[in-house]
């Protein structure tokens, strides 16, 4: 398929998000709107790029081991390198999330200058996590076992599928974890045509912006130990 995956992968995710919403609406007697459908879109494509990105992240010395016995050279590049291959899937796909959006008339507002920043602030999220789990695997090779069962029911506990208010004075619950806050803004910049909010975007931002500095520090703690490892 090639690069049909790029799409093909996000497709299932929003295609599985629309039966979800079909079932909510049908039991609430509301009917589905296409406002819903493009809020499943627009959450789960970045979903999508964020699931791919750990999966192949935290995979990318084991499936590298030549190169990384064998060349010196900076080992956080493979991470890197595996985050920044599905970011360019996820232009790919966002291409139809943009046909998505048109079909569903989805206007255009001011607030859509957020989202270079909501996307820089998942892309360094996944970057600090997939440095720390690639370092991690290369020890402990159950990691990347865990991390394909985490991110498997992960969807259940982020906002992809359903809106955090849902969940009413427990909706601060689901938007600790820190996907949460930006897929939201997402869907308030691009649906809702509103401000994010801000304070659980401050909050994901520190933790964007964390969590590669103490995945670099202890990337290069084991590094001089990596070829024995393997």
């Amino acid at each position: 398929m090639g690069f049909m995956w790029a799409i093909f992968m996000p497709m299932l995710i929003v295609s599985a998000g629309i039966m979800v919403k079909y079932v909510f609406a049908k039991f609430s007697g509301n009917p589905l709107s296409m406002a819903q459908i493009a809020t499943v879109a627009v959450k789960a494509l970045p979903w999508s790029f964020f699931v791919a990105s750990l999966r192949f992240a935290t995979n990318s010395l084991t499936s590298n081991i030549n190169l990384v016995t064998k060349i010196y050279f900076p080992k956080e590049i493979f991470p890197i390198s595996a985050v920044l291959s599905q970011l360019f899937d996820f232009s790919i796909a966002s291409v139809v999330l943009v046909t998505v959006l048109i079909v569903a008339q989805v206007g255009v507002s001011i607030y859509l200058f957020f989202i270079p920043l909501l996307l820089a602030l998942l892309v360094f999220l996944v970057i600090g996590l997939g440095i720390f789990l690639a370092a991690a695997n290369l020890f402990f090779r159950d990691v990347k076992y865990i991390v394909e069962v985490v991110i498997t029911y992960a969807i259940f506990f982020t906002p992809v599928f359903y809106e955090t208010e849902m969940f009413g004075d427990w909706a601060s619950i689901i938007l600790i974890n820190p996907v949460a806050p930006i897929l939201e803004s997402f869907n308030d910049c691009i649906v809702r045509q509103a401000m994010p909010q801000l304070d659980w975007l401050f909050y994901s931002a520190m933790i964007s912006f964390l969590l590669p500095i103490f995945g670099f520090i202890y990337f290069k703690k084991l590094e001089p130990v990596f070829a024995e490892r393997i």
